[in-house]
């Protein structure tokens, strides 16, 4: 999908699913045509003619000043996530042409993958823009068992979940977390438009998921920092894990995240099951010795 269409289908969907009365505005009688706000009543709540709106919805964001996407971001109430895509998609309007740029094989600084071996009771992993795995502690690879099963490096947690029929099992709310891994990517194709790597994933899953078809089709954007997984593991049995997720300043585009469980619960027994088991497996399974080479496939 092209610049343009991104933007209209975005604006389109997000108009679509406010009603006059959740807008504010008065429902006047007769049947209307369209589901949600007419464009010229998001004119109107965005202080811009009629017709300026209907050029921006139509995928010209070129020039659009910043008083005017927050005036269509309140308007359309947008939440964090969406109205920081609203700016992405402006950004991209305005940048110019670009040619598609391939993105390097993942790696991590050795002294993040330090970081991640000290922490011994909590899975920790790192991932990108695309998804993939690119490095982890020895809880993370124990708990992403079942993604890791796929001999295709890097592991990506993306292509798992909408490729691989274990996929449900693992996610115990499959369809939530599916959504939230959609949800992300499309995120980050506006922020990351030039990552051919990202590009590639997109139209693999478009061609072998319908239901990633249909979930990409929906157009939604979200933050995915901070919540909870249920998960099933094929050992431990079921994991609800809170997860918290950051960036890493001086490594843009890598993201750390790290699952934890919350004290005297079931959880927390399987997760200390899990830390035995893998234990483990690296006694039985010693090679590779680099663990970021076994996630990455470097």
């Amino acid at each position: 999908m092209d610049d343009k269409s991104e933007v209209r289908e975005f604006l389109t969907t997000r108009r679509g699913r406010i009603t006059p009365a959740e807008a504010g505005l008065p429902a006047y009688g007769g049947n209307r045509r369209v589901a949600g706000l007419r464009r010229e009543e998001v004119a109107v709540l965005a202080g811009v003619s009629v017709d300026y709106y209907t050029r921006l919805e139509r995928g010209n964001l070129t020039g659009a000043s910043e008083a005017v996407l927050a005036g269509i971001s309140q308007a359309l109430q947008l939440n964090d996530a969406e109205t920081e895509h609203l700016f992405d998609l402006a950004r991209r309007a305005n940048a110019g042409p670009r040619s598609h740029r391939r993105s390097p094989a993942p790696r991590v600084r050795s002294s993040i993958q330090q970081v991640l071996d000290a922490i011994d009771n909590a899975p920790a992993w790192v991932l990108n823009a695309a998804h993939d795995m690119v490095a982890a502690n020895r809880l993370a690879q124990a708990l992403h068992a079942p993604v890791l099963a796929n001999p295709r490096r890097p592991a990506n947690t993306a292509r798992f979940m909408f490729l691989d029929p274990a996929a449900k099992t693992f996610w115990r709310e499959w369809d939530r977390a599916s959504d939230d891994v959609a949800a992300f990517l499309r995120a980050e194709t506006a922020r990351n438009p030039q990552e051919e790597a990202l590009t590639d994933l997109i139209d693999e899953l478009s061609a072998q998921s319908e239901e990633f078809r249909q979930k990409w089709a929906k157009h939604d954007v979200r933050f995915h920092r901070t919540g909870t997984k249920k998960l099933t593991h094929p050992v431990v049995g079921d994991l609800d894990l809170d997860f918290e997720s950051m960036e890493f300043p001086a490594d843009p585009g890598f993201i750390l995240i790290v699952y934890t469980a919350k004290a005297g619960t079931p959880s927390a027994d399987a997760l200390r099951l899990l830390t035995t088991w893998a234990a483990t497996q690296d006694v039985e399974n010693p090679e590779p010795s680099d663990r970021t080479a076994s996630v990455t496939g470097e």
